[in-house]
């Protein structure tokens, strides 16, 4: 396992500091179905997922299951497309 230098920095075995990436879920949207899709992601221990009383998306957030990931709104209608969408959009927009 990588050891943890700050918040979602760790160190690799060779040394350098890598970022994870942020998973970022309102607790709003927890509470509407997204629970599960915030409790799959935190077994990844390549992921840094939050939990927060409300990021400020209230009109994405009554529309359904949503997380903000590395800052970008990330959007499934239901909480396994979520999931499969967040680990989409991170292949897609790799941090490094």
């Amino acid at each position: 396992m990588p050891a943890k230098v700050k918040g979602n920095l760790f160190r690799d075995t060779g040394g350098r500091v890598l970022i994870k990436p942020l998973i970022e879920f309102c607790v709003g949207n927890l509470a509407s179905g997204s629970q599960a899709a915030l409790e799959k992601l935190e077994k990844d221990p390549n992921l840094d997922v939050m939990e927060y009383g409300c990021l400020g998306y209230c009109g994405i957030c009554f529309e359904g299951p949503f997380a903000l990931v590395n800052g970008e709104v990330v959007q499934g209608a239901t909480v396994e497309e979520l999931v499969n969408k967040i680990y989409d959009y991170m292949d897609e927009n790799p941090m490094f």
